[in-house]
């Protein structure tokens, strides 16, 4: 790979480690080291995760090079340590992880002048540069958590756009997909997780799949109907409505924005009082094209997270192997919280069928 491409990488690197410092910037140390959920990390151990991750990728593995603070890594290891437990970790704080992280960017920057990140290179890690495709996913994904984070922050204003906005859709309220083959996983070129491979074909009945995401105005008379609870964030006015408190804010719901933070088990119950259901992740791939909206919310499937056929893991276990099962349901699309580069159809994001932190909304499905 020429110079050229390797200063396309650092800027990539650093266009990252800005917009992650924006996340964090309105915030005080204090902030950063509370603990605001038992289901999320407090904001330091994620900054600290970030830097060990590069560290142990682009660093360390890379260049075979001796970890700066000896067995630091493994108060940053996310299986080993629960999320409910990392607020008590000996882990980095305040000048002295601002400083981590500096020097770790450092010697990641040292590594890629010196190492084969051509279509040619030996090492599969190195080979059209993956392991900085990875390392850029990995943080741009925490960003995403942080996010979900910096929602229970009283007064939090971020320096980034933040938020839904209006659903906007032309024609039936459902587009109608045929029967047939279709593709689904990632192609051989590009990036992309163990988990979108191997790309394969599955045969699909005729469906028909909802044009735009569900709305808050329709989430809400499914509440007024059922005594469903509602989102998190949701609370009454004291007048009969609604209002959203994500930040500490007290603002209206949106009756046409899509509804948001609602977990799969809410997800399937208003597919099924809509006569409806929640698509496949096959389904929805095969319909992402003909999709409006897509991007504001993730979106709920039906489908247990899985192995593809053929799958193998790549380049280690504990991204996608470990979570392989029942126990999780996968979410497709993306979400205003997204970054572009993490984007394609092929991804998979996964959570369990209770939680409802993520930003995550619904799109239904039914028989054709």
């Amino acid at each position: 790979m020429t110079s050229a491409s390797k200063a396309a990488i650092a800027e990539s690197l650093s266009e990252a480690r800005e917009r992650t410092l924006e996340l964090v910037e309105p915030l005080d140390d204090e902030q950063r080291n509370r603990v605001y959920s038992p289901i999320l990390s407090p904001l330091a151990w994620d900054l600290g995760h970030i830097a060990n991750f590069e560290e142990l990728w682009l660093v360390r593995t890379i260049a075979d090079r001796e970890p700066m603070h000896g067995d630091l890594g493994r108060f940053y290891d996310a299986i080993e340590n629960p999320r409910k437990t990392r607020g008590e970790l000996p882990i980095l704080r305040d000048a002295e992880l601002r400083s981590y992280m500096a020097d770790v960017r450092e010697r990641t920057l040292e590594v890629l002048d010196s190492v084969d990140v051509s279509s040619d290179a030996e090492d599969p890690l190195l080979r059209d540069g993956f392991v900085y495709e990875m390392l850029l996913a990995h943080e741009y994904q925490h960003n995403e958590t942080m996010l979900q984070l910096l929602q229970m922050v009283d007064g939090y204003q971020p320096l980034l756009p933040i938020g839904t906005r209006a659903v906007v859709g032309t024609g039936p309220e459902m587009v109608a997909v045929p029967a047939g083959s279709y593709e689904i996983g990632a192609p051989e070129g590009g990036f992309a997780y163990d988990n979108e491979r191997r790309r394969h074909p599955v045969e699909l009945a005729g469906f028909e799949i909802d044009r735009t995401a569900v709305t808050n105005s329709s989430y809400l008379e499914f509440m007024e109907q059922t005594g469903a609870e509602p989102p998190m964030y949701w609370e009454r006015d004291g007048q009969g409505g609604w209002l959203s408190t994500a930040r500490g804010a007290r603002a209206p719901i949106a009756p046409d924005h899509p509804v948001v933070h609602v977990s799969w088990n809410q997800a399937d119950a208003f597919a099924r009082w809509a006569g409806k259901r929640l698509p496949s992740e096959q389904e929805w791939e095969a319909a992402q094209a003909q999709l409006d909206s897509v991007g504001q919310v993730w979106e709920w499937t039906s489908s247990d997270f899985l192995p593809y056929p053929g799958f193998e893991a790549f380049p280690y276990s504990e991204y996608s192997e470990v979570f392989f099962g029942s126990e999780h349901q996968v979410l497709r699309g993306s979400s205003w919280a997204t970054h572009p580069r993490v984007v394609r159809p092929s991804f998979r994001n996964w959570d369990l069928a209770e939680r409802s932190q993520i930003f995550a909304g619904i799109r239904c499905a039914r028989d054709a």
